[in-house]
């Protein structure tokens, strides 16, 4: 499975009944819930890193790049606009490319 299958699955999840699909349920609480829940697997995923439990930390990571997408989904970001920003950035180093940001 891709980012882009992934980024379809959840679209269409988007618009089924919310009681009948946790995507649509969650996405239906608005933006800052979908985003909410991205930040809480997220620092589940970090707590697993940091306990060195690799099995479990590769549970929370799936859990982190599907909330991730539900986000982007959420405020219309596509996956594909992610991708063209890492490509861009690709260009530079880490470091030059962190020194280019304002403040």
């Amino acid at each position: 499975m891709t980012l882009d299958d992934l980024e379809q699955i959840i679209a269409a999840r988007a618009a089924a009944d919310p009681s009948e699909s946790w995507t649509a349920k969650l996405l239906a609480k608005g933006p800052e819930k979908a985003a909410e829940k991205f930040g809480e697997e997220a620092i589940e995923a970090v707590i697993e890193a940091v306990k060195n439990d690799p099995e479990r930390l590769t549970s929370e990571a799936a859990d982190v790049l599907f909330h991730l997408l539900v986000m982007l989904h959420a405020r219309g970001v596509r996956v594909a606009d992610v991708m063209d920003e890492l490509a861009r950035r690709q260009s530079r180093s880490g470091l030059q490319e962190k020194a280019s940001r304002p403040e």
